[in-house]
């Protein structure tokens, strides 16, 4: 069977023995600039990637035709290449309301960006209105809450505010 071990969030978990995975088992599969675990399903394992949760993980496994509850590490390369296409072509097969960047600025297109494509196009987002002098830019910059949350009592960073006691 396996051996059992304390997974993420306090559950037991069972980790297969080496034996049972087999010879052609791969721990860490690459895909999208990420390390993915092998020993998770890969629905789940695609979730490692920058730009992409649990709803599209399942969507792109869908669009792949591959069962999303198979561990990452028995993908043969066939399959993997197909999920990297199904990533790749992801913004182009689903609607418009499932892709994480609508009607884009510049290209004025839908778009799904994952890896290290979300950064860059959030530091260029935060730039461009930091750029214009705009109040949420200013914010950015300067390291303040953006969205108009309590800064009185939360969220500070250092040291604690507290109230001098008489003597």
């Amino acid at each position: 069977m396996g051996h059992r071990v304390t997974g993420e969030h306090g559950g037991t978990v069972t980790m297969p023995e080496d034996a049972e995975l087999g010879d052609d088992f791969s721990y860490i599969l690459r895909m999208a600039d990420s390390d993915i675990d092998g020993l998770r399903p890969i629905a789940i394992g695609l979730t490692s990637i920058k730009g992409i949760g649990m709803r599209t993980s399942q969507q792109i496994c869908r669009l792949a035709d591959i069962n999303g509850k198979k561990l990452g590490g028995h993908l043969s390369d066939d399959e993997q290449d197909r999920l990297r296409n199904s990533i790749d072509e992801y913004a182009t097969t689903v609607p418009w309301w499932l892709v994480n960047r609508q009607r884009d600025l510049e290209t004025n297109e839908d778009a799904h960006i994952v890896a290290t494509e979300v950064k860059l196009t959030r530091d260029d987002d935060v730039s461009r209105i930091a750029g214009v002098k705009a109040y949420r830019g200013m914010r950015h910059r300067t390291g303040h809450k953006v969205r108009g949350q309590r800064l009185r009592s939360n969220g500070r960073k250092g040291s604690t505010l507290g109230v001098e006691r008489k003597k």
